[in-house]
């Protein structure tokens, strides 16, 4: 996944206050790299992570105990389902629905099968998105952050930045997204940035929907459509025909294309 920058700003015009949070991605095993909250504006940023999922977690009150036992029963879910499934986590193309399946499964089962892809494709939004909805009832105003996915819930307007590697295009444009729509989701995939499976040159294809899974597996398919700026458009507009999702950007080098309920915004 490719680098977010999350900046969530008061009211329709704005404010100095704000918390943001930038996600500096190392791929594999090696660990992942935060930048500290500039302003958290009462909430609470913290930390938890069990195995490869590492998640940064910002909410109203410090909820770590809570966040870790929700991670490690959607990861137990999910590994004990892996494990007696040949297939699930190298598969490629879509898979079957399985109604026996935990909810954790069944989010990427179906946005694989929404989006053309494997199961995979949808992890991290999909454990981004099973964590924070578990939170919810304990935390309205919550972000959840998993490799580049991001889950938020938000009464507030979010902007977000897209980090698109070595484009000229990189952290120069934000994306204006009305908290009062929430819990959305933003995920991005890239071709160029991190080691996540891409088959595609894109720098990055950002994608929002209320389905953090939806999103993840969207973000990846579009990734793999585009390996040169004539294929922008295209994998845009099959993208923003998928059900469910709102919107979404896609950067080639110098070249943007963005569709759906988006608002730009230079930053």
């Amino acid at each position: 996944m490719a680098a977010l920058i999350v900046r969530v700003r008061s009211g329709a015009g704005g404010g100095k206050k704000c918390y943001n949070f930038a996600v500096s991605l190392v791929a594999g095993h090696e660990q992942r790299r935060y930048r500290r909250l500039v302003s958290t504006e009462g909430l609470v940023g913290f930390r938890v992570s069990v195995k490869e999922s590492d998640l940064w977690i910002a909410a109203e009150r410090d909820l770590t105990a809570e966040a870790l036992e929700a991670l490690r029963q959607r990861r137990r879910q999910l590994e004990t389902y892996a494990a007696r499934t040949p297939g699930f986590l190298d598969a490629l193309t879509p898979l079957p629905p399985d109604p026996m399946a935990p909810e954790v499964v069944q989010l990427m089962i179906r946005a694989g099968a929404r989006a053309g892809v494997g199961p995979m494709a949808a992890v991290a939004g999909a454990v981004a998105e099973t964590v924070g909805r578990d939170l919810l009832p304990l935390s309205p105003r919550l972000i959840v952050e998993n490799g580049g996915d991001v889950f938020i819930s938000s009464d507030r307007t979010v902007t977000v930045a897209l980090w698109a590697g070595a484009s000229p295009l990189s952290g120069r444009l934000g994306l204006a997204l009305p908290g009062s729509e929430t819990p959305f989701a933003v995920c991005t995939s890239s071709g160029t940035v991190g080691h996540s499976t891409s088959f595609g040159r894109a720098d990055a294809v950002t994608v929002w929907s209320p389905s953090a899974a939806l999103a993840d597996a969207v973000a990846t398919a579009m990734g793999n459509r585009i390996k040169k700026a004539a294929d922008l458009q295209p994998a845009l507009q099959w993208g923003l025909g998928i059900e469910d999702v709102t919107g979404a950007v896609a950067v080639f080098r110098e070249k943007l294309a963005a569709g759906g309920d988006v608002e730009l915004v230079e930053l």
